[in-house]
């Protein structure tokens, strides 16, 4: 009888910063996905991105404050420790290498999911993790599903699971604007994030 492999979730994103959003889908994939392990990935120098990122000793230090607190939840540096452009395709094969016996499940919004197929790699990431796309139910009876069909060029064999989450409408962005703006943030961040932003005057116009 062949053992079943434990699954390891990884969990990346630039977290500047880790907001009430981020929070609630790590626990939903600790809840939902049968995982041994939550991997958080806190981006590095990520090419996608249209606008400067805060340093990376903060959005590390805001990730450990937001999840460290989380079951079997680790927050991983390497991305950020690591030179050059941040690939999720070299994270995967690093962890490959360093849990062989692992199944690993790669974590992410309906709205990455639907450029899945634009990301460096995009069909070898497809063998090596089962893609857990989450999607919000909505007032109107329609669950936002991703499906994988739109994507070009779908190898055969890729792996696709649905991760459902509660409606919530919170966003860095809207983080980072009420940061600017001087207002409360302790309905949107977890609360030592709240503190941290505004001990460290993260936001704000020089």
């Amino acid at each position: 009888m062949a053992l079943t492999k434990p699954r390891v979730g990884v969990f990346g994103g630039a977290f500047d910063p880790p907001h009430n959003a981020h929070v609630a889908m790590a626990q939903a994939a600790l809840a939902q996905l049968g995982l041994a392990e939550l991997r958080v990935f806190p981006t590095g120098q990520a090419r996608h991105k249209d606008r400067p990122l805060s340093p990376a000793e903060h959005r590390l230090a805001m990730s450990h404050l937001a999840f460290d607190d989380l079951p079997d939840t680790r927050v991983d540096p390497r991305e950020i420790l690591r030179p050059g452009p941040t690939y999720t395709l070299d994270t995967l094969r690093e962890l490959n290498r360093e849990q062989p016996g692992a199944q690993l499940v790669l974590i992410m919004g309906a709205d990455q999911a639907s450029s899945l197929h634009r990301w460096h790699g995009f069909e070898e990431i497809l063998s090596i993790a089962i893609i857990s796309v989450a999607y919000r139910a909505l007032s109107t009876g329609s669950d936002g599903q991703f499906d994988p069909s739109s994507l070009p060029s779908v190898p055969p064999g890729a792996r696709f699971e649905k991760l459902q989450l509660p409606p919530m409408g919170v966003s860095a962005t809207d983080v980072r604007a009420c940061a600017q703006r001087g207002e409360d943030l302790r309905q949107l961040v977890p609360p030592a994030v709240a503190r941290y932003i505004e001990q460290h005057h993260l936001y704000r116009s020089a």
